[in-house]
């Protein structure tokens, strides 16, 4: 009987011991539900693209002409280029260019990635859209107005102009300071001589471009308003340190930061006392270190027109905008030259194949870009027509508010 029962005993015994490690075992056993990780389609779209295709998305350019011809099918077919501008030398009138962008988009059909669209477009003087629309004043009475209902309006406005043509990104607004009285080049396109003006405006203007379905593209990081050289025609220095540009020039672009700016282009400024030997357009210390890491910032760089004089007076085009985009940049704004946009393009695609560009920074930089053409679900939409009645209506009533 004493047997039995030790044998029962040990039976109890090991069916608990058993038992427990089922239980440790199934403790221990992943969960593959729950840890599996959603697929990320950004990324596998970019592991789908070619090297070439992906360096085409670090580039928006130019043309000459007023219809599709070979140079821009060349830039879509065999450069795969992220994007256009359009300047006044491609606008005649409304009808010719929604039909050019339009022409465009189709160009595109057979591209998986649809395309940037862009124009600078900031009211007054630095304006290309068709005469057919009433002009906009420039931002400077917009500030002097200071209203912020009035500034959101002002951008609500610019976005419905543009957006009516088929454009999806503006070049503005301008959150320079124009603290200079010998800038040859700000002025009145700045908001105001104060950093709250240029705050309060310069704001709602990007806010209300935004509604409308336009992505703002501020300008000119770290700031422009103190120059008194044009970047177009030379390049310019600014004898200011970290802590000053903190305290003034920065501190919209901060400011447009918090709101979640999408594009900041940077100037071609030389700061010799952040970076004695690169303008911004080419400083990691600007673009990596004060943009990136120090003011948080993650959304995609864009670089002032890489064909302007302050440039290509003091470096070649391929070898700035390399630097540009070895320095943290996204996107070089190639505005000029119909063999430039190659000369980068096989620049690039050479420092990569030479180990002095990783692949894995491309990629880091194609997708912030195809992130946001997502965000704002770009397409290669055509549009058939524009109410430029209406457009012309609203925008004359703005005027008035503005005036008053």
């Amino acid at each position: 009987m004493k047997l039995y029962l030790r044998i029962f005993i040990l039976l109890v015994i090991t069916i608990f011991i058993v038992g427990c490690n089922n239980k440790q075992l199934d403790m221990e056993k992943p969960n593959i539900e729950e840890n599996k990780q959603p697929t990320d389609s950004i990324k596998d779209k970019i592991r789908a693209m070619s090297l070439e295709e992906k360096i085409g998305q670090l580039m928006i350019i130019g043309f000459d002409g007023i219809d599709v011809n070979e140079e821009i099918r060349s830039f879509i077919e065999e450069l795969k280029v992220g994007g256009f501008i359009l300047f006044s030398r491609n606008i005649v009138d409304e009808n010719q260019t929604l039909t050019l962008l339009n022409k465009i988009k189709e160009e595109n059909s057979n591209n998986d990635v649809p395309l940037f669209l862009s124009i600078d477009e900031e009211g007054g003087r630095v304006s290309r859209l068709p005469k057919s629309f009433v002009k906009l004043p420039e931002a400077m009475k917009v500030g002097n107005r200071n209203d912020k209902n009035i500034s959101y309006e002002f951008g609500n406005i610019l976005g419905r102009r543009v957006s009516s043509l088929g454009f999806n990104i503006n070049f503005a607004p301008v959150l320079d300071i124009n603290s200079n009285s010998q800038n040859p080049v700000i002025g009145n396109r700045a908001f105001g001589i104060t950093i709250d003006q240029v705050v309060d405006n310069g704001l709602e203007v990007l806010l209300g471009m935004r509604e409308m379905g336009i992505i703002p593209a501020v300008k000119h990081f770290p700031g422009h308003g103190d120059t008194n050289i044009d970047s177009h025609i030379k390049l310019p220095k600014v004898n200011k340190t970290l802590n000053e540009l903190k305290a003034f020039e920065l501190v919209p672009f901060m400011e447009a930061i918090s709101k979640d700016i999408e594009i900041i282009m940077v100037a071609h400024i030389l700061y010799p006392n952040i970076d004695d030997n690169n303008p911004a357009t080419m400083s990691s210390k600007f673009i990596q270190d004060v943009l990136r890491e120090d003011l948080g910032y993650d959304g995609v760089v864009i670089s002032d027109d890489m064909t302007m004089g302050a440039i290509v007076e003091n470096y070649t085009l391929e070898e700035a905008a390399l630097s540009f985009i070895k320095s943290g940049g996204d996107i070089a704004l190639i505005c000029h030259g119909k063999d430039n946009p190659k000369k980068v393009f096989e620049r690039i695609k050479e420092a990569v194949d030479i180990g002095d560009l990783k692949e894995k920074d491309i990629d880091d930089k194609v997708y912030r870009i195809l992130k946001l053409k997502k965000k704002y679900d770009l397409e290669d939409k055509i549009i058939t027509t524009i109410d430029l009645e209406t457009l012309n209506k609203d925008t004359k009533e703005l005027i008035n508010h503005i005036k008053r």
